[in-house]
């Protein structure tokens, strides 16, 4: 009985080939670099925006900002065991915009909302971009 390592398998060297020349990229470099940026922002966002003492959402956003971070990084070196992440960044980023209201319920504070809707848009536009580019490039 012979048994066949995946690992060999011709699809799976084309598909992890066709991921690092994606991934190698200046636009995909320039993705994962901004998405790190906001990623930081977004944790800090409490403190430079003003709204710590909103603690339960300062809390949200420190965590989800730290975990976008995790989700996002490594995936121009290891994009092909690593590309799901990126969806869980797209999740982060759309709980971002909602979180002002699930969290705080009535948000008085426009800079509140603004933070934590352009950061969460900024966040979901680039791991979009980022889940993206596995469909690049086939050729």
């Amino acid at each position: 009985m012979t048994t066949h390592s995946i690992e060999h398998h011709p699809d799976l060297a084309e598909m992890r080939s066709r991921f690092e020349r994606v991934t190698s990229t200046p636009a995909a470099q320039a993705v994962e670099a901004l998405a790190l940026v906001t990623g930081l922002y977004l944790a800090a966002s409490p403190w430079i925006a003003g709204f710590s003492d909103l603690t339960s959402l300062a809390v949200n956003n420190l965590i989800a900002g730290l975990a976008y971070c995790l989700c996002m990084s490594g995936l121009g070196s290891a994009y092909e065991r690593t590309h799901a992440m990126a969806w869980t960044a797209v999740a982060i980023g759309a709980w971002t915009i909602l979180a002002p209201w699930v969290i705080s319920g009535n948000v008085d504070t426009t800079r509140t909302v603004l933070s934590n809707v352009i950061a969460g848009g900024v966040a979901l536009l680039l791991a979009l971009a980022m889940a993206g580019m596995a469909g690049r490039n086939r050729a």
